[in-house]
């Protein structure tokens, strides 16, 4: 049986994933406080979806009561929370950066 079952990584491939690892920012261990950033920033674009989408019923509906999600459809649920979820990160990257989460 081979010694070498493991592949072996070129050396400019090795100093390239270890620079990108380098790159990457620390996370942010989850606590109450990354949670209300998260969700301030779902509710501001929720805010913002409902002020700015022409058409928000269009498209599937959600499966319970349109009035309990705003009126929106399934496409417009989706999008709000996808805009909160990457305004919500950035926020608490940001924040974690500046050493206030």
């Amino acid at each position: 049986m081979s010694q070498h079952l493991v592949p072996t990584i070129c050396w400019r491939t090795r100093i390239l994933i270890e620079s990108l690892f380098a790159l990457t920012p620390a996370t942010v261990t989850w606590t109450p406080a990354v949670g209300m950033v998260m969700l301030a920033c779902n509710v501001v674009a929720i805010a913002i979806g409902k002020a700015t989408i022409q058409k928000p019923d269009v498209g599937p509906a959600m499966p319970s009561d349109a009035r309990f999600f705003g009126g929106f459809g399934a496409g417009a649920v989706l999008g709000t929370a996808s805009l909160g979820h990457v305004l919500g990160i950035g926020a608490i990257q940001g924040l974690a950066a500046q050493g206030l989460l």
